[in-house]
Formats: C-alpha cells, sequence, structure tokens
C-alpha cells in the first residue's frame, strides 16, 4: 500500500509539473515549473523575425524543449503546457491570431494543436499580458487585491485585468490599454492609429522615432550600443546602457514614453477604479528604479481623485512573470 500510495503521490506531482512559455516580440522565454511555482528548467531565446506564424511556432517549440531539457524531464511528461501570445486567442480553439509585433502574423494559426502535436501534452493558449497579469495577482505585487490593473512597458504597451478576483477578457481583447488615446493627432504607432500611448512608450514605435531623428542628424549610441550587444533590435538593455549614459536621444525618447505612460495609466484608473495597478514588462522591469517611479508620480495629475489614488507598484516576479503567468493556465 505504502508503494501505491508513493505512486500516486508521484503521479499528482507529475501531473502539477507543468510548462509556461512567454512568447514575445524579441524573445520566447520557457521554463519547467514545479507544483509549488519554482522553476525547474528554462531557456530562452530571440524571436523569429521573419518566416511567418510557423517559423515562430517552431522556435517556440524548440525553447520548450530546451527548458524540459533543462528541468530533466520530456515535455509529455508534462501536465500541460501554456503560452502567453501577444495578440488575440480563441482558448477554445487554440487558434492566435492579430500579433502585431511577431512577423506577418496579422491573420489566424493554429498555435494549440500544432503546440499539443509538438509537445505530447495539452497546449493552453491565453494573451501574454493578461497571463502576466494572473501571475502578479496569484504570486505577486498583485497578492491581496480583488482588482488589478497590469501594464506591461516592453515592446508594446499592455493591459491586463482582474476585477472582482477573476480575469476580465471582455471578447478577447480587454485590456488594450497601448491603444488609449493620449495625443489626439499624435504620432502614429505599428498599428497605424495615431496618438496612443504606444506609439510614445512602446520600444517598437520608439525604436522608429529614434531611426527617424537619426536620419535627420541627431546623434545617439543607441544603434554603436546595439552592434556591441549583437542584437537585430534596440532591445531594453540597449535602451537602459544609453540612459546610464545620459544620451541625450535616448533620455528624449525615454522620458516621452513616461508621459504617455502616466496619461494612459490614468485614464484607465479614471475608467475602472482599480485597487492596485502592477508596472511591468522587459522597460518596466529595466527601469524599475529609475522611470518607472516617474510614471507612477506622474500619473497622479491625470486621476479624478488625486488624494485617493490606487496602489501602484513594480511588477515583483520581473522576467519570471510571463512564464509562471502562461503555467497557471494549465494548473
Amino acid at each position: 500500500m505504502a508503494l501505491f500510495g508513493w505512486n500516486r503521490e508521484a503521479e499528482r506531482v507529475k501531473a502539477s509539473t507543468v510548462g509556461g512559455v512567454d512568447l514575445g516580440g524579441t524573445k520566447i522565454a520557457a521554463a519547467v515549473v514545479g507544483p509549488d511555482d519554482s522553476i525547474l528548467g528554462s531557456s530562452r531565446r530571440p524571436t523569429p523575425t521573419k518566416g511567418g506564424p510557423a517559423h515562430v511556432a517552431i522556435a517556440v517549440a524548440e525553447t520548450m524543449r530546451e527548458a524540459a531539457v533543462a528541468a530533466g524531464v520530456g515535455t509529455a511528461d508534462l501536465g500541460g503546457v501554456g503560452v502567453g501570445f501577444p495578440g488575440s486567442v480563441d482558448r477554445a480553439t487554440g487558434i492566435a491570431s492579430r500579433a502585431g509585433n511577431l512577423p506577418d502574423w496579422g491573420g489566424d494559426f493554429e498555435l494549440g494543436s500544432f503546440l499539443e502535436a509538438e509537445f505530447g501534452t495539452k497546449v493552453r493558449l491565453g494573451n501574454d499580458v493578461q497571463v502576466g497579469t494572473m501571475a502578479e495577482y496569484r504570486l505577486g505585487a498583485g497578492s491581496g487585491f480583488d482588482s488589478v490593473l497590469g501594464v506591461f512597458w516592453g515592446t508594446g504597451v499592455g493591459g491586463g485585468l482582474i476585477l472582482g478576483g477573476s480575469p476580465w477578457l471582455g471578447r478577447g481583447r480587454a485590456g488594450e490599454i497601448g491603444h488609449t488615446l493620449v495625443r489626439r493627432g499624435g504620432a502614429r504607432g505599428p498599428n497605424g492609429l495615431r496618438g496612443t500611448v504606444e506609439a510614445y512608450a512602446g520600444r517598437k514605435a520608439m525604436e522608429v522615432k529614434a531611426r527617424k531623428e537619426v536620419a535627420k542628424g541627431r546623434k545617439t549610441i543607441l544603434f554603436d550600443l546595439m552592434k556591441e550587444k549583437e542584437k537585430a533590435s534596440l532591445t531594453s538593455s540597449v535602451w537602459a546602457k544609453a540612459w546610464r549614459k545620459e544620451d541625450e536621444l535616448a533620455r528624449d525618447l525615454l522620458n516621452r514614453a513616461v508621459v504617455a505612460l502616466s496619461a494612459g495609466i490614468g485614464s484607465a484608473v479614471n475608467l475602472l477604479d482599480p485597487e492596485v495597478v502592477v508596472i511591468g514588462g522587459g522597460l518596466g522591469v529595466r527601469f524599475a528604479d529609475t522611470l518607472v517611479p516617474k510614471v507612477i508620480e506622474g500619473t497622479g495629475k491625470f486621476l479624478l481623485e488625486p488624494e485617493n489614488p490606487p496602489v501602484m507598484a513594480v511588477a515583483s516576479l520581473g522576467d519570471d512573470g510571463g512564464v509562471l503567468g502562461a503555467s497557471l493556465l494549465v494548473r
């Protein structure tokens, strides 16, 4: 009986050891997560910049397999794999669509079924920012609150919502704070909309603006740092180093982003009145001690009731928030 009981416990632990994938515009992160939410093995690689959905899906599968090897398991041994996707997902069908920060992913792709065939276990999809918000709600800075607004500052600017203790998805695109209007007729964002938070604060849009400024003759070390770090784009680490070196163009564009983020968050707070706002994402993590406090301070001037603001917190799970949130999809 003891041996039989041990086998049942071993199967329970096996079933609750799961995979999590954070698919972003510049990187794919994957991890095997134990039943106590500890990371047992991880891997990351750059997101492909061409080849379309099929090429990206293959890279996701390879990254997850590498994480499983690091954890000493096979993907088929996992209780499931959750994937945070930077676009729209149909949780029932596993179809992923409209990911503007991924190469040629404007339409639908059956990502869930593709990955299930690759992994030999169930796969569940969720919006990347929503699952990151859920991770902070369950395990991080949003713990203990019933209403959470997650703001993730990275390649774009994404938002996630927990209302009344449950994720609020709307019709599938709820929480898109990056597309909040902050300046009528303002800068054009990657998706063509003008004057949005993302048009000023999204890393992709900031890089486009930096290149335009360089073409006009402005000097910057941004692109020298990009080559030095062997990056294909201006990653958060490049922006952070340029900020530390007091590069004038980098500081101008980052301060511009801070103002847009403050306005967007203020508008969202006035609409939703959440108990806590959690700020994360690649740039949010990099600038947690420098620019995020400025975002928090700047938000006050846009609030209807500045004397009664929500709790404003920096995401506490750091780079692990995406994979941990994805793993919760299959708990």
